[in-house]
């Protein structure tokens, strides 16, 4: 849903989207090794020379220019800067007095001059540096990443007359152009309606223009701009607006009562609601308008995602325990990090609500950010009922549109609440008073492709100290590498406040029991003759779920009906022909013909009447997904009315919030889902959760694989049990004694993680030491290998530093989309500190036929 916000009458400034920015193509050239963040200051820099990022076709990088007596410039500022035979638009990265080393002085131009300060404020540039040097990402590539799309586009630069001088003033007031080619450039701007033209236009007009330009701009005669890119422009819709006049005789009844309800209204609305208000015709307002009594004009309506209307809501009543934590986080200044441990249902949200109350009348703004999209409908609700419209909402899932008016608005200063996925953490906020991660722990905040592969929670660690503001890390969860920072610090440090300080919510609101956790051993239910996918504890549950009107949920890991599509015959697995993985099979319901589904290049195909290579007709699909699970309900419980939340489901726009605001209404009795039901969703009316299948998480080959187990089960057991009913949570497994099984069910979070520490600490993986990813991608399986290969041999340098490398080896998918994947895994010790330049310098050694990603801190290295 997209609602319009009237914008006030246009202004002597140029709008925002008039102040942006550059000409920027697509490159992946490596940016200069000059670049460090220890270079970037967070104040204004003059100097003699100044380093501008520029992007032309063919060319991308940053080259030294310099600054001409009396021209300021600080890093962010989008600069005009001559290259080659045209100017073009570039991004000021540092200034200095000191030429660098090997820089030429006969061959530095002079940068012609500064169109938009402060567009990236010194702090936000300074982040942007900084995950290009630690991300190993060209910083083109990064501000790509950060901006909307559409921003960074074809730009042009343009020319307009100022406002002083839109009119040719009288002949004896100063100063006037002295040179021709000036008097020239002002004549065709004053001849033009607007008093604008494209700087190319006036170049192919007027020869010699550059220098015309130089004085026009000196004597303040005229303006240069970058227009941005098309397609995206700003929405407009036709406003109203009151033009004061005692005297209404000559307008009859009709038009003055239309006057008496637009000034009951403040004076303005938009057309179309005017028009609705008055049941009137846009005839009547037009000769209204004639008369001089109102104006009717176009004004510019930002886009942006709505929710649905709530009633304003309070501050709830805070338990001990949260008030507690509360108190603990409004007094803080500064850069402090906060791990928010509360249990499922502990109430984190409302003391995020009553940290950030406080801010907003001081001016300050929050960044509020969330896993999946899917959680934000529950949460920008809950946000919008208790802040009104300083709720804005950012995310990959808004369309371009969308994006670009949220982008602009976040600019405008106005202290404001972003809720959003990882991008979010990009959100330019000027005067930030807070950053927090809610479900901190969750692997959707980090980015695996395209490039930079960022975490979201390392970049909020950066921002929130640049920005001097607290940080609140939230999770019934923790991840590990912020437990052991709490621990070492709280031990290590006693005598200075604990980073991150320490905060616990150990009991659910209103002291609502935690949810019973049975653990089922299905090689039992096997041996007892029970061939269902559900146990009969679940059965049995299930059935009463429908007698007793409640509602419950299914976890299951995969979506779709079946993993894979085998012959019983010879064996034959129907497997993707651009990948090296099965297709899975999907059928939307019982009618429908079933299709076969790669679900990494999305190739599709009809399934097979028989098996391919021997004819058999004993052709059956394996495995259990979301869609086998909501045929089998309807086969065994036709009474239960079954809703899927999964990746197939949601992928229209508000599907999210559809299916859930279905579910809370009371239309369905069970939601079936994959992990997108673990993230946070809040459902009172729940009673029941049952785990399908738990194995299919606990066996993945990943050192991470009981930790990620121990957090999703963890987080789906916490759905159910929220409101005046106690929960209750099935699990079904077939290794019911396994250590991260046993401590799901005793809810026992810290042995766990003591545990998985100890062995994490043997094998050196993080927190204990870092891990950096090298992939390489192409359409040649020898050519990919080679340069694996060839880098391997490159990383020698490292290995004498005490680096372990693993590989090269083929990746656990060795073809994906057509492409072959090889890698190599760098064990880093945490002493060890490796140069950004260092990388960069290993892309040269890579052919343009393949791609070479750098995945710094990889949470998955299969």
């Amino acid at each position: 849903m997209t609602q319009g916000r009237l914008l006030p009458a246009p202004s002597s400034q140029p709008p925002i989207s008039q102040a942006f920015v550059s000409k920027l193509p697509a490159s992946e050239l490596p940016v200069s090794e000059r670049l460090t963040v220890g270079n970037v200051a967070g104040s204004e820099q003059t100097g003699c020379w100044v380093e501008v990022l520029v992007d032309c076709p063919g060319v991308q990088g940053v080259f030294t220019y310099g600054l001409s007596a009396g021209l300021t410039v600080q890093p962010g500022d989008i600069l005009s800067v001559p290259f080659g035979a045209q100017q073009i638009g570039g991004v000021a990265v540092r200034c200095f007095h000191e030429l660098p080393n090997g820089v030429n002085l006969a061959q530095i131009r002079e940068v012609d001059g500064v169109i938009a300060r402060d567009f990236f404020p010194p702090s936000y540039w300074t982040i942007l540096l900084r995950v290009s040097e630690y991300y190993c990402t060209p910083l083109m590539q990064v501000i790509r990443m950060a901006l909307p799309t559409g921003l960074l586009g074809r730009s042009q630069r343009r020319i307009k007359l100022s406002r002083d001088h839109q009119q040719e003033p009288p002949s004896e007031v100063p100063p006037h152009p002295t040179l021709p080619v000036a008097q020239q450039i002002l004549t065709w701007l004053q001849s033009s309606k607007t008093g604008d033209y494209s700087w190319q236009h006036l170049q192919r007009q007027v020869p010699n223009a550059y220098r015309g330009l130089q004085e026009l701009l000196k004597l303040g005669w005229v303006e240069s701009y970058l227009q941005p890119p098309t397609p995206i422009r700003p929405k407009q819709r036709q406003a109203v607006t009151l033009v004061d006049h005692a005297d209404r005789a000559l307008l009859s009844p009709r038009q003055q009562e239309v006057l008496r309800v637009l000034q009951r209204q403040g004076g303005e609305l938009w057309l179309t609601d005017l028009l609705a208000l008055c049941q009137t015709s846009s005839t009547t307002l037009k000769a209204i308008a004639q008369k001089g009594y109102l104006v009717i004009q176009p004004r510019e309506v930002l886009r942006s995602e709505s929710g649905v209307a709530r009633s304003p809501d309070v501050p709830k009543a805070l338990t001990p325990d949260q008030a507690t934590a509360l108190a603990a986080i409004l007094p803080l200044t500064g850069y402090t990090s906060v791990l928010l441990h509360g249990v499922t249902g502990s109430g984190k949200t409302e003391v995020y609500l009553q940290a950030i109350a406080p801010l907003l009348p001081q001016g300050k703004s929050a960044i509020v950010l969330v896993p999946e999209i899917g959680l934000t409908p529950q949460l920008t609700d809950r946000f919008r009922a208790r802040f009104g419209d300083r709720v804005c909402v950012y995310h990959s899932a808004l369309s371009d549109g969308e994006r670009y008016d949220t982008w602009r608005q976040l600019l405008t200063g106005v202290a404001q609440v972003v809720i959003g996925t990882r991008s979010a953490i990009f959100a330019p906020l000027a005067n930030l008073g807070l950053i927090v991660l809610d479900e901190e722990h969750d692997s959707s905040f980090k980015q695996d492709q395209p490039s930079p592969c960022y975490h979201a929670r390392t970049v909020a660690q950066w921002r929130a100290e640049l920005e001097q503001c607290p940080l609140i890390l939230g999770s019934a969860t923790p991840s590990l590498e912020t437990w052991l920072q709490c621990q070492e610090t709280a031990d290590h440090e006693r005598s200075a406040p604990p980073t991150p300080l320490y905060l616990s919510l150990p009991t659910r609101v209103q002291a609502r029991p935690m949810p019973a956790i049975e653990v089922v051993d299905m090689r039992q239910e096997l041996s007892r003759g029970n061939r269902s996918i559900f146990s009969q504890a679940l059965q049995s549950a299930l059935h009463h779920l429908h007698e007793s009107g409640e509602q419950g949920i299914l976890f299951i890991q995969r979506r779709g009906h079946s993993t894979f599509v085998s012959c019983r015959s010879c064996g034959y697995v129907v497997m993707c022909p651009h990948c090296d993985v099965s297709l899975a099979y999907h059928q939307i319901h019982a009618e429908a013909r079933p299709v076969l589904r790669c679900h990494y290049c999305n190739y599709t195909q009809a399934h097979p009447e028989v098996c391919p290579d021997c004819q058999s007709p004993y052709f059956k699909h394996f495995g259990s997904g979301t869609q086998r699970v909501t045929q089998a309900l309807e086969q065994e419980f036709p009474a239960l009315r079954v809703l899927r939340f999964d990746s197939d489901t949601t992928r229209t726009k508000g599907a999210h919030r559809s299916l859930l605001t279905r579910f809370a209404q009371g239309e369905a009795d069970l939601l079936v889902g994959t992990q997108m039901l673990t993230k946070g969703i809040d459902l009172p009316q729940v009673t029941l959760v049952g785990i399908v299948a738990a194995d299919g998480l606990l066996h993945l080959s990943d050192y991470r694989a009981s930790e990620r187990t121990f957090q999703v089960l963890t987080q789906v057991a916490g759905r159910c049990g929220r409101g005046d009913r106690p929960g209750r949570v099935i699990l079904q497994t077939y290794s019911p004694d396994h250590p991260v099984i046993i401590a799901v069910k005793q809810q026992q979070y810290e042995s766990f993680i003591q545990t998985e520490l100890e062995q994490r600490a043997t094998l050196h993986y993080p927190p204990y030491g870092r891990l950096i990813l090298l992939k390489f991608s192409g359409l040649s399986p020898g050519i990919v290998q080679a340069t694996a290969v060839k880098i391997a041999a490159a990383l020698q340098p490292l290995q004498e530093q005490g680096v372990e490398r693993l590989g090269p080896a083929a990746a656990a998918i060795e073809r994906v989309a057509r492409r072959y994947r090889w890698q190599i895994l760098l064990k880093v010790p945490a002493t060890v500190a490796i140069a950004a330049a260092f990388f960069s310098n290993l892309r040269d050694l890579c052919p343009s036929s393949v791609s070479f990603t750098i995945d710094v801190d990889p949470l998955s290295i299969g």
